[in-house]
């Protein structure tokens, strides 16, 4: 209710962002809702587990209790479902740029699904930080051509795919926590990246680190992703 003009446009522009997409790890908006003298209203599916890294953070409190809560198998499983989502965008040439888990949604199936960011700004903006534009921007997840040149593309995406690997393997840490925003840019560019998360495979940490090279065109494809991940989730499904 509280809410600017700029901030009410804003969240409807990024509703609209997968306006008209149809894909199993999609959730686009079903309505919008505007009356005369009132707030507008976005309507989306319900997904009944909620916001994924809520969820994962969830998951990091209890377990402790219950080991088995969720399993690096599971983990590995959202990752292909987003890459699958995000492979899709790609086909249809639709640029996300803010991939990361609190602009996904999960359900009791573990079923995930891709939302934009008209929501969570509000609901994480600690992970948002204005760099002297006037613009609010997820600078922990963009790559170094999108923070310097303002350059955004499927290979961004993937840069930012990469550290939502990263979110999910941490359950729900925040990446570059102890990184001032304003020196992202020089950190990136010294070549400096996220530390391995602990008990994170090799091979897994190396799909991660793919995805943030300085040059775009040496990062992976998401169809490559995809293929890569489903292979690394049915290896370690032989080991259950």
């Amino acid at each position: 209710d509280q809410a600017s003009e700029v901030q009410v446009t804003m969240m409807l522009t990024e509703s609209c962002k997968l306006r008209g997409l149809h894909h199993r790890n999609l959730l686009p908006i079903t309505h919008v809702c505007i009356e005369e003298g009132e707030k507008p209203m976005v309507l989306l599916p319900y997904m009944n587990w909620g916001n994924l890294k809520l969820f994962l953070r969830q998951c990091k409190l209890v377990e402790a209790n219950n080991p088995q809560a969720i399993s690096q198998q599971d983990l590995v499983h959202m990752a292909i479902q987003i890459a699958c989502g995000m492979s899709y965008l790609a086909r249809r040439e639709v640029i996300h740029k803010d991939l990361a888990a609190r602009n996904c949604v999960i359900d009791e199936a573990l079923q995930v699904k891709i939302t934009d960011n008209a929501l969570s700004r509000d609901l994480f903006p600690m992970d948002y930080h204005c760099l002297g534009d006037n613009e609010n921007r997820p600078v922990r997840w963009m790559a170094l051509e999108s923070l310097v040149n303002n350059e955004f593309s499927s290979a961004s995406d993937v840069w930012a795919f990469g550290v939502t690997l990263w979110e999910l393997m941490t359950l729900g840490q925040t990446p570059y926590v102890d990184i001032d925003p304003f020196e992202m840019a020089a950190y990136l560019k010294d070549g400096y990246r996220i530390a391995q998360p602990i008990n994170c495979p090799d091979e897994l940490f190396a799909v991660m680190a793919c995805c943030w090279a300085l040059d775009p065109e040496e990062r992976p494809k998401f169809q490559q992703l995809v293929q890569c991940l489903t292979e690394f989730h049915a290896a370690l499904g032989a080991y259950v």
